[in-house]
């Protein structure tokens, strides 16, 4: 019996000490917590309900987003209630029967009872319909919804449930209905779509549709809000916010004519009473009346910022601002009362990842932007506000340079300097018009040059390649080097620039392409020199890097494959994962890094895995990651959601 437990005791020190040696060769993982918040609000609604109180809603951003209730007159919060499974909403709806209607990720339609803490979660709106994004009242407590990427329009009925309003796409060929505004008299939908813009009339008992938008306005995005302004004398009026540009147009119901077009109206709300219409631009509260000239405009108040909601309710106009500060203008004394709304901050999902040149880990948000760092050797984080979603980021020398969304645009960082983007630290270096988002950016630094890979804008195909020039201090473009192709990664060797495509454009539009490519370009001559397909019939080539023996890899169509760059040739093609049938679209979908050890490792499709230098075997070692960068120490940093962790080999 002795001597049984004496063995016993040594097998199990055994087991214990060979699981630790396997556990020491996987490495150590590290969950560095939450790094990015922002109290972010999105839809907004100033509401009165049946029992005759005052409040104020709005959603503030997260994972997952809180819904968000104040009592009007004592500004108190009363009500915040997470949004499961959903990180924002772009609008409120209250109905008749004193319901507040709250749209979300997923397709999810929530319901809200004012006076209560319950908040309700009605299912998907609509099969396949994976965003709903704007809202209107109906009649009898029916609430109407603009889905994505079906294009559709839904009816929700407490006794009737869910209908597809408009039976099936609104425009055939378009994914997104982005605005919607319901007319009572009539009993008709105005129905906003883009990426390619439409502005329809549609009744929602039989479906019939009338298209209305001019034909000049064919090129524009989307109608991306729609208001309805009443009239006393029955000339009620659509307000239809347009993009790209900031054109609002006034179209009469009554006369069913568009009588003006304005520009620089925010057009996330508006309100009215009697014979005017109030809304803010260029920070400024204004009103006029619309049956003039929007040159008749009056301003109110400056400096108010831009309305998420108004409202005139008894002798005040109530304005909430995208910051959260509730205004009470007056209308006797034209004086306001302001006050800052608690806006209690929740995480945001990281976005972009990247060693800096000041060893530390930095990070862009996803949607409500702004920048954190992790310092590896305090272990300290920080925010930096000021800039939106960084889609891209890449280092030279002391400098960072950002991708950043919307538009386009790129700023440049100096490290060494405080972070004070008013002052031009960072400093915006410009953007490129058609061009919408840079994932990919590589530094030439014996050119004294970066480059930027483009997306192009909703709607469009093409990205461009971007150069910029640190001694002329010069952004330009080199235009689409592949015709009806993205860039969705690039290797700067030898002098030149290794680019991998997608066949995804700008969100809402089909490609016309087939297959991603890989190609060469040389600065010397501006020219395309090579072109070859990696991985025939994949959709898109990312996670471009340079590897072992100077060979690229790069991931498409679900395998790794391996390019010899001076023979422009693929030597080996590894299977990774399944690949899925493409969704709306491909931008980026691997991270790889060659590894001190001589091993690569890369994130895709949410796993972290290693490929070995000796065999090439494929061994994933986490679930739950994406994106990718490596600290000085050859330490691994990926992020899972809002969460950075880090892996130590």
């Amino acid at each position: 019996m002795y001597y049984s437990v004496i063995f016993f005791i040594l097998f199990t020190c055994f087991v214990c000490d060979e699981t630790r040696s396997q556990e020491k060769e996987v490495g150590r993982f590290e969950n560095l917590g939450t790094q990015l918040t922002a109290n972010m609000i999105q839809g907004s609604l100033f509401l009165h309900d049946v029992a005759g109180k005052d409040y104020v809603y709005t959603v503030v951003r997260g994972e997952p987003a809180y819904l968000l209730g104040y009592d009007l007159i004592t500004k108190k919060l009363l009500v915040n209630q997470p949004l499961p499974n959903t990180d924002g909403a772009w609008d409120l709806a209250f109905t008749d029967d004193g319901y507040l209607y709250i749209p979300g990720a997923s397709g999810i339609l929530f319901r809200h009872r004012p006076g209560t803490q319950i908040v309700e979660n009605l299912g998907q709106a609509l099969p396949g319909e994976t965003y709903v994004w704007n809202l209107a009242v109906g009649k009898d407590g029916e609430v109407f919804g603009a889905t994505y990427p079906g294009c559709r329009v839904f009816r929700y009925h407490p006794h009737d449930g869910f209908s597809d309003v408009g039976n099936g796409p609104i425009v055939a060929s378009e994914n997104y209905v982005r605005s919607l505004a319901y007319h009572k008299n009539t009993d008709k939908l105005y129905v906003g779509v883009g990426s390619h813009a439409h502005l329809l009339q549609l009744n929602p008992r039989t479906a019939e549709k009338k298209e209305l938008l001019p034909e000049e306005y064919g090129t524009k995005e989307f109608v991306y809000g729609l208001e309805i302004v009443p009239a006393a004398d029955g000339a009620d009026r659509l307000f239809a916010l347009l993009t790209s540009g900031r054109e609002t147009l006034v179209y009469n119901l009554k006369t069913e004519i568009f009588e003006q077009e304005i520009d620089s109206m925010d057009m996330k709300a508006l309100a009215s009473n009697a014979n005017n219409v109030y809304y803010t631009s260029g920070g400024n509260l204004k009103m006029f009346d619309p049956s003039k000239s929007i040159r008749t405009s009056k301003i109110l108040r400056k400096e108010v910022g831009s309305a998420n909601a108004l409202s005139c309710w008894k002798d005040s106009l109530y304005v909430l601002n995208a910051h959260g500060e509730l205004f009470a203008y007056n209308f006797n004394t034209q004086n306001a009362i302001v006050t800052a709304l608690e806006i209690p901050g929740q995480p945001i999902p990281i976005n972009a990842l990247l060693f800096g040149p000041d060893n530390k880990i930095w990070m862009g948000g996803y949607l409500a932007g702004g920048h954190a760092t992790y310092d590896p050797e305090s272990e300290v984080s920080m925010e930096w506000k000021g800039l939106d979603q960084t889609e891209g980021m890449v280092a030279f020398g002391s400098e960072l340079f950002f991708g950043i969304y919307p538009k386009g645009r790129f700023y440049r960082y100096d490290t060494r300097k405080a972070w004070m983007p008013i002052q031009g630290n960072p400093q915006w270096l410009g953007e490129i018009e058609g061009q919408g988002r840079s994932f990919a950016l590589v530094a030439a630094e014996d050119r004294n040059k970066l480059y930027f890979g483009m997306i192009p804008e909703y709607g469009l195909l093409g990205g461009a390649l971007v150069e910029f020039d640190r001694e002329k201090d010069l952004l330009l473009s080199h235009g689409i080097p592949l015709k009806d192709q993205a860039i969705s990664s690039m290797v700067y060797k030898d002098r030149k620039v290794w680019i991998g495509t997608t066949i995804s454009g700008g969100l809402g539009v089909k490609p016309s392409t087939e297959e991603a490519k890989l190609c060469i370009w040389n600065p010397d001559s501006e020219t395309i020199e090579e072109v070859c397909v990696p991985v025939k019939g994949a959709p898109a080539i990312t996670g471009l890097v340079e590897g072992p023996n100077g060979h690229l890899l790069g991931v498409a169509g679900g395998k790794l494959f391996i390019y010899d760059a001076d023979r422009n040739s693929v030597i080996e093609s590894i299977d990774l994962y399944e690949q899925k049938p493409m969704g709306s679209h491909i931008w980026r979908s691997a991270f790889l890094i060659l590894h001190p050890s001589g091993d690569v490792y890369g994130t895709v499709d949410n796993k972290l895995f290693k490929v070995d230098k000796m065999n090439k075997a494929i061994s994933f070692l986490h679930d739950g990651a994406s994106l990718l960068t490596m600290d000085d120490k050859g330490h691994l940093y990926f992020r899972n959601k809002t969460e950075l962790w880090r892996y130590i080999p």
